[in-house]
């Protein structure tokens, strides 16, 4: 690997870090977050007079610093989660984009908005009330969308009197769940929002823990990896064709890098067309470069000319996704109008939209135990499951275990542009198998073969 790779691994690594927060209605998330960025001194005056005003208003002695993510009125009025609320800050180390998603059953599809991005997803627990059907839902909507780091936050031990057997009994329940979905390991911390023990600072009522903090364990976390490790895909997002004097035959593309790295010289595949070219330059800030990588923008111009437009795919001759028309894929259906088999949609898959059918929706998933449901008929919103879809015109689309970028796509209305369905093509959960076999062996009605 270069020394041009490992720079940006290292910078990709410690520059930003996506994560998202889930649980329970109750649990604590908002204050969680209220607390991170207070304790973090990301939150300006303005906006905390602003609510320890409303704090106030609400007959509350002390700051309630989950109006800091608790934005909508609705919100605020209810003291829940209902819309995704997106939080930027930073610290010496790291910069952060978070997002605080709803509890309720109902706005599951919420949580997947928010963590479709993440590459680090907390989820929170109630002390008192333990792992709960809803803190199970959101671990499974974590591992289907892949999501690298799982953090359980076992929230209001000042609740449970700081009882170390209290925590050790929930992590226990809560990492062998984590682990029957694939998800490759779990960081369990003991934590106060609400007093702020173990989130910003360590707790000196919990002695007995020695791992990080939320903030430590945020700054710390490994996310970046060898680019090279990723096939290298380049969606098409725009063909440069000046025709000016100085370039009457220049023929650029330009896009951003969705996984892998490009390097000059390269012999490359487009997709769908299967035609050959090598890459002659990569631009990059406007500047020439030998090897550019996920996620930087750059304009590819090839050897060849070929015909490219937006929407192609462009990745290594021996490395490309071959094109198909029928896509099997875990969907969570995001609007309220009902998806049947037989629906008529627009399928966009990186910078490409097609035309496409639901041909059978073969399952559904019932997150709270896993199990499944089959020939469902429909999926109502927040509901997972597998469909079946063919496309009008081939599309080179990637397990979504393999890339998280262009192995996923969207269903959309094709009357009115709405967002219906967001897919993941490929197998559900990740390495599940094995699991998923002993544990139907050992108890058939547990079974979700999915």
């Amino acid at each position: 690997m270069s020394a041009d790779t490992h720079a940006v691994e290292a910078l990709y690594t410690t520059a930003l870090l996506r994560f998202a927060t889930a649980g329970s209605v109750d649990d604590g998330k908002s204050t969680l977050v209220g607390r991170l960025l207070h304790d973090s001194k990301s939150v300006l005056t303005d906006q905390l007079e602003a609510v320890e005003l409303a704090s106030r208003n609400r007959g509350q002695e002390a700051v309630d610093l989950a109006l800091l993510t608790d934005g909508l009125r609705a919100e605020r009025e209810q003291g829940i989660t209902i819309d995704v609320a997106y939080r930027y800050f930073a610290t010496a180390r790291r910069r952060f984009i978070l997002a605080d998603t709803p509890g309720h059953v109902q706005y599951t599809r919420n949580m997947v908005t928010g963590a479709s991005t993440a590459e680090l997803a907390i989820i929170l627990v109630d002390a008192r009330n333990g792992v709960v059907e809803q803190t199970r839902r959101h671990a499974a909507v974590a591992a289907l969308l892949r999501v690298p780091h799982v953090v359980l936050a076992v929230n209001k031990m000042d609740l449970a009197r700081y009882d170390e057997q209290v925590f050790a009994r929930i992590a226990g329940e809560f990492t062998a769940y984590a682990a029957s979905l694939g998800i490759p390991g779990i960081t369990a911390i003991p934590i106060s929002a609400l007093a702020g023990d173990n989130v910003v600072t360590p707790s000196a009522r919990m002695d007995w823990y020695g791992g990080p903090t939320v903030l430590e364990h945020l700054e710390t976390v490994q996310v970046g990896h060898d680019p090279a490790e990723d096939p290298a895909r380049f969606p098409v997002q725009y063909v440069i064709r000046p025709q000016t004097p100085e370039h009457p035959d220049f023929r650029g593309y330009a896009g951003q890098i969705a996984s892998g790295v490009l390097r000059v010289g390269e012999r490359v595949t487009v997709q769908p067309s299967g035609r050959t070219s090598r890459i002659e330059r990569i631009d990059a800030l406007g500047q020439s470069v030998e090897t550019a990588w996920a996620p930087q923008s750059v304009t590819v111009t090839l050897t060849d000319d070929l015909d490219i437009s937006r929407g192609d795919l462009i990745a290594p001759a021996d490395g490309a996704a071959a094109p198909v028309q029928d896509i099997t894929a875990t969907v969570c259906h995001l609007h309220d109008r009902p998806l049947r088999p037989g629906a008529r949609v627009l399928l966009k898959h990186a910078t490409r939209t097609v035309k496409a059918i639901v041909k059978e929706i073969p399952s559904r998933l019932t997150l709270a135990d896993l199990s499944q449901h089959r020939d469902p008929g429909e999926l109502v919103a927040n509901d997972i499951g597998r469909v079946r879809i063919r496309t009008a015109e081939p599309l080179a689309v990637d397990p979504y275990a393999a890339s998280r970028a262009t192995g996923s796509f969207l269903l959309i209305d094709p009357a009115d542009g709405t967002t219906l369905t967001a897919g993941m093509a490929g197998e559900a959960f990740a390495e599940t198998a094995a699991a998923a076999a002993a544990t139907a062996a050992e108890d058939p009605a547990a079974e979700w073969d999915f």
